[in-house]
């Protein structure tokens, strides 16, 4: 096999098998799928072709994969999240890698092209860029990413392709929505909506992972700060409670009534982004929509604001809106950008809207991807295990999987938990016993 790949500088690779050293050590559970994967090899021949954050979290499921028997084919699934040292250590592991930090629009989309051109049997993705793409190329849609595919890879068509999963809450929308219109083309699983991902991923790996951006990108104290979250799902939840923690003041925006009162009821004051606007110091984004802070917010933020996106896309600042409002524009500190408006106040965006936990910091912990990374390599095995018995459309993972993985975590973390007797497994099944 030939191994294709374009990374950054493959001198780099020693540093980063030193960080995929630290990541395996704190990834007990897909330590030990791997060592089963490597004796079963239920991924023997497969090809798969993923679309995710290269960093060295993500090493750690993609050797799991190769270990289990897959060729794997790797892209970026967002131009400035790629951790340079990590993919030329992968390429030495004989994985194909198209992915270097700092990528352009065209590069980004070149690089998903490539993992397309391997002809999958699998898709892995992260935010849907990569299913979405062979779903244009499949129906002939129009498009910038489109343009850029066809020169790498022609028309595609996904006959071959056996099954898919997706990682993000933005990535399921987008296959939601696909599915409703009757256009999916395989199955995928959503990953996640596995408990043992959102409920730890999405709260705890973002919550930390976010602020933890935002600090190395701007060193500024959090405490006494108003930090205004936009999104109380699983991430919004996670970035108020950590700043919650840290001491600042949290306000939370939220369009859903339910999540609204249920930020009110976990003690936040809850307003609308207009009120929001005048009083916020820091301001993060986790909606998954689009254009959540516009212009007409920008105009009524305090001079010196904070503007940060812990959303997949860097589509709900307005980017667009910030560009045409200012006079002037200069790089104050690496992945700060100071905006100047016309009365002289000034907004601060970070990473230029993009993944401020990836682009600024490193992302989630290992311990926590150790929980979603795990879910990603039983669903490819799931996946492959029933080809041709699944119709295309947006799956769970069974409930016994996610059950194994949390207590394969248990154990890791030597957490006991309580069994239940016979008797109490015969009373939760039975209608008849009562008072």
């Amino acid at each position: 096999m030939s191994l294709a790949y374009k990374v950054k500088d493959l001198g780099l690779a020693p540093q980063g098998r030193l960080q995929i050293e630290w990541a395996e050590m704190h990834m007990p559970v897909l330590m030990k799928i791997r060592e089963r994967f490597s004796r079963t090899r239920p991924l023997e021949g497969v090809r798969i072709a993923a679309c995710l954050h290269v960093t060295k979290e993500t090493a750690v499921l993609v050797r799991t994969l190769k270990a289990a028997g897959a060729e794997v084919y790797l892209a970026a699934s967002n131009p400035l999240s790629t951790q340079d040292d990590v993919a030329a250590a992968l390429v030495e592991d004989g994985i194909h890698v198209f992915a270097w930090r700092g990528m352009s629009a065209r590069d980004y989309y070149e690089a998903i092209a490539r993992v397309i051109a391997a002809k999958p049997d699998l898709t892995m993705d992260d935010g849907g860029d990569l299913t979405a793409l062979i779903h244009k190329l499949h129906y002939g849609e129009a498009g910038e990413d489109v343009e850029v595919a066809k020169g790498v890879v022609g028309r595609v068509s996904a006959e071959g392709v056996v099954g898919g999963t997706e990682e993000t809450t933005t990535g399921v929308i987008r296959l939601r929505a696909l599915a409703k219109e009757g256009r999916l083309l395989y199955p995928v699983i959503a990953v996640n909506e596995s408990r043992t991902k959102y409920l730890f991923d999405n709260r705890y790996g973002t919550g930390q992972s976010s602020l933890d951006g935002v600090i190395r990108a701007t060193n500024l104290l959090i405490a006494g700060k108003t930090v205004v979250v936009v999104g109380y799902g699983w991430v919004g939840r996670g970035i108020a409670m950590r700043a919650h923690g840290l001491g600042a003041r949290v306000v939370v925006v939220e369009a859903d009534p339910v999540r609204a009162l249920e930020a009110y009821y976990d003690g936040f004051y809850v307003t609308d982004m207009e009120e929001a606007a005048r009083i916020g110091d820091i301001f993060i984004t986790a909606t998954g929509n689009i254009n959540v802070i516009r212009g007409e917010h920008m105009r009524l933020m305090k001079d010196g604001a904070v503007l940060a996106n812990a959303g997949h896309f860097n589509v709900e600042i307005s980017v667009r809106d910030l560009e045409r409002m200012a006079v002037a524009k200069r790089t104050v500190r690496p992945g700060v950008e100071e905006y100047r408006l016309p009365d002289g106040r000034r907004v601060f965006l970070l990473c230029e809207g993009r993944l401020v936990n990836l682009a600024a910091a490193e992302g989630h912990p290992s311990e926590v991807m150790d929980m979603s990374f795990s879910n990603q390599a039983l669903a490819a095995a799931y996946l492959v295990k029933r080809k041709g018995q699944l119709a295309p459309g947006v799956y769970k993972l069974p409930k016994p999987i996610d059950y194994r993985i949390a207590r394969l975590k248990l154990e890791s973390l030597n957490v006991k938990i309580e069994r239940l007797t016979e008797e109490q497994k015969a009373y939760l099944r039975s209608w008849r016993l009562g008072t």
